[in-house]
This record gives structure tokens, sequence and C-alpha cells, in this order.
């Protein structure tokens, strides 16, 4: 298992928008194979700003399942325009502690 990690920088006053399409886009990542779960969280401390993690079986579920698939372009369209910068993707591997 892997978690897929970016912030998400939502251009100012856009972030009511933004959660209404984040709510709809779930749907297209969640039927993915190997898509485990997904949580976006909110800043405590900046506005605008979210915290995406997705959970799958490996790297290439995401980069090269869901970035390749139909529903990726449905995904990109209901939410990239809401980025400002665009957000870096990062993958981390299993936890250090059992």
């Amino acid at each position: 298992m892997i978690i897929e990690q970016a912030l998400l920088q939502v251009k100012a006053g856009q972030s009511d928008q933004f959660v209404a399409a984040m709510r709809k886009a779930k749907s297209l990542i969640s039927v993915q194979s190997g898509f485990q779960s997904i949580e976006v969280r909110p800043s405590v401390d900046s506005l605008d700003l979210y915290l995406l993690l997705v959970k799958w079986d490996n790297v290439e579920s995401h980069r090269d399942g869901f970035r390749q698939s139909p529903e990726y372009k449905e995904w990109r369209a209901l939410l990239h325009d809401f980025y400002d910068p665009m957000p870096s993707v990062t993958y981390f591997g299993e936890t250090i502690f059992s």
C-alpha cells in the first residue's frame, strides 16, 4: 500500500465550490482499480489550503491506472481550475512503525 499526498492550494474565495466539486469527484476515483481510500482535510492554519491523501495498492494504480482513465479527465475538469499553483504529488510507502 502507498499513500499519494498533495497540498491543494485553492484560489481565494473558492473553497465552498471546491468542496462541492471534490464531493462529486470522489465517485470518479473510488471506482478505480487499486483504490483504497481518500481523505481531503482543510488546513487549520491557512485558508483555502487542503491536504489530499489517497491510499492505493501501488503507485501504478494511480499513475498508470487512474491518471490514464476517462474518469481522470472528468476529475481534472472538475478540480484543476481551483488550484493556484498546480499541486505536485508525492508517494509514500509503508509506515516505519508497526
